[in-house]
């Protein structure tokens, strides 16, 4: 171990090349530790983090409290699958379905598994309560999208690179345009619909947010259709766009919901990432009674689903987010973010605009899809102190931990500034 300590970061990049499949593209540096915004390479560099492991870590890296949590409930049980109860689970999903407002929760690991789960559940649910003949509901689903890369889910996506040569894919999802509501009522039309899954703002696909009142108009009218209307707030949930979920919209709540009507609740919602604040895989799906009691013992499970570390972590991430009030936060800093980026977009061509919500927020290059620019830019950025990833060719994501202070985000700005200057 004291010999892995000691390699640089081109000999570790170099032993993940040669050791490792080549199923991702990383930022060329290597993190050796992490406290709140900031992140260190092994060099002791240190960098502002602006993409929060895909907005994993909103409670800041390694969170003491969310830590602490972990460490202590590691040292007593880590796991007894769930062929045994333990002391945990049930207190958790107390705690969880309160917070959210919701009757029960099917405890899962990563945001994948929970997307898939909610499939599963929204299926069996249309055989079983609605009475679409079995094998032939279908899920309505958005272009542009990205809820995983299980071969169910790729079935539905638009990414080439995610689809290409791993089929047959499993049919059952009819695909409409993102943010079109008139698509949504006409596919809501067709026979056998059994559930609108979506994202409440597209981030892999550039940040986009839908115009105002689209996610109040979709849930109206699948609940006119009696189709289930499923959250995917893996990415957008737990603060990070400036509420409680993305689906809450402005709301100010910050201690979890009491009632659903008090938001755009959702009929299933999926929830993962920083349910841990990125200290652990745990994923949630959510739903009340009539939706979530089709599921029996036997028909869907997880041998880590639910277990103990997992749930005190995600009680202390979620505590976090109350406590610290992180939402709040976002708004605020989001705003601030996006009035100072304007600035940049209107002193420099390269820029075509920023958009976003909260702390999820994205700049658009004034260049093609594919082109380097944006990769070129997160290359400089990462010199000159700070780490993002490019999405779709020319598209550069902003999401820092929510735990950022003011100060440290003007000087983010500054440093965007610094360095498209040089561009």
């Amino acid at each position: 171990m004291e010999t892995v300590q000691k390699l640089s970061s081109e000999e570790l990049i170099q032993l993940e090349d040669k050791h490792g499949a080549q199923n991702y593209h990383p930022l060329p540096v290597v993190l050796k530790r992490g406290e709140g915004v900031h992140v260190w390479d092994v060099e002791g560099k240190q960098y502002y983090d602006f993409l929060s492991a895909y907005s994993a870590v909103n409670q800041g890296h390694c969170h003491p409290k969310i830590v602490d949590a972990m460490m202590e409930q590691s040292k007593t049980l880590t796991l007894t699958s769930r062929a045994f109860h333990n002391d945990v689970l049930g207190v958790y999903e107390k705690y969880v379905t309160d917070y959210f407002g919701f009757d029960k929760v099917l405890p899962m690991n990563t945001g994948a598994e929970a997307v898939e789960t909610a499939i599963k559940l929204c299926r069996k649910w249309a055989y079983e309560v609605k009475g679409i003949e079995e094998n032939k509901a279908k899920i309505i689903v958005c272009e542009n999208n990205f809820h995983g890369r299980t071969t169910t889910i790729i079935s539905f996506s638009n990414d080439e690179d995610a689809r290409r040569n791993f089929g047959p894919y499993t049919a059952g999802f009819v695909k409409i345009p993102y943010n079109d509501i008139d698509a949504l009522e006409e596919a809501l039309a067709q026979d056998d619909i059994a559930g609108f899954l979506v994202e409440p703002i597209q981030g892999e696909a550039g940040v986009f947010v839908p115009d105002e009142g689209y996610l109040t108009e979709a849930k109206a009218l699948c609940e006119a259709s009696g189709v289930l209307f499923i959250a995917d707030e893996v990415q957008t949930g737990i603060a990070r766009t400036g509420s409680l979920l993305a689906v809450c919209g402005n709301c100010t709540c910050q201690n979890g919901c009491e009632k659903q009507s008090t938001y755009n609740a959702p009929d299933i919602l999926i929830l993962g990432k920083a349910l841990s604040g990125g200290a652990y895989p745990v994923s949630a799906v959510l739903a009340n009674n009539e939706i979530m009691n089709v599921i029996k013992p036997g028909q869907h499970g997880s041998t880590f689903g639910g277990n103990p570390v997992a749930a005190k972590v995600a009680i202390a991430a979620l505590d976090v987010v109350q406590d610290e009030k992180l939402a709040v936060k976002a708004r605020e800093l989001g705003n601030l973010f996006r009035a100072e980026v304007q600035k940049l977009v209107n002193k420099y061509d390269l820029l075509n605009l920023v958009r976003g919500k909260g702390l999820l927020n994205a700049m658009v290059i004034n260049d093609t899809e594919d082109s380097s620019t944006a990769w070129d830019i997160c290359m400089k950025l990462r010199d000159n102190g700070m780490l993002a990833k490019p999405t779709h060719g020319n598209i550069i994501r902003f999401a820092p931990p929510l735990v950022m202070t003011t100060e440290q985000l003007l000087d983010c700005v500054s440093i965007i500034d610094k360095t498209l200057a040089e561009f």
